[in-house]
């Protein structure tokens, strides 16, 4: 019997950096969606002003990623389907979601090993958020 390899750190929140680099993260992510046309339909979900978003992603991340419960302190938890219901989420707005974040997480450098991870998880994750068809 083979040992399964262990990551390198006992939580992503430690193996991604700790709260500097999910800022980063976030901070990229949003600015690419605020940039990049190939994001337009994700950007327009978000309506004028991305600044709570920007804070309520990063409190949400520290805690999803095993680090501080920011989010979950501030509001109890998530339930991020009942959150999201008020939006338009379908395989666009997911698809476009999780490549803005892969992007994200590639221009801020995040560990390719974890990087794979994450992005098997945010798509799990956006995919649980659809709420329409197409």
């Amino acid at each position: 019997m083979q040992i399964q390899d262990k990551p390198p750190y006992d939580t992503p929140f430690e193996w991604m950096g700790g709260e500097p680099r999910v800022q980063a993260l976030v901070d990229r992510f949003y600015d690419l969606m605020d940039l990049e046309p190939a994001y337009a339909d994700l950007r327009a979900a978000h309506g004028p002003e991305l600044d709570q978003a920007r804070q309520r992603l990063f409190w949400f991340l520290c805690g999803w990623l095993g680090g501080p419960q920011h989010y979950t302190d501030r509001f109890g938890h998530p339930r991020l389907r009942m959150r999201h219901m008020p939006f338009s989420i379908g395989i666009r707005e997911r698809d476009q979601w999780v490549a803005c974040m892969d992007q994200a997480m590639g221009e801020t450098e995040v560990d390719p090993a974890l990087r794979a991870r994450l992005k098997q998880s945010f798509f799990q994750t956006a995919d649980f958020m659809r709420n329409k068809g197409i």
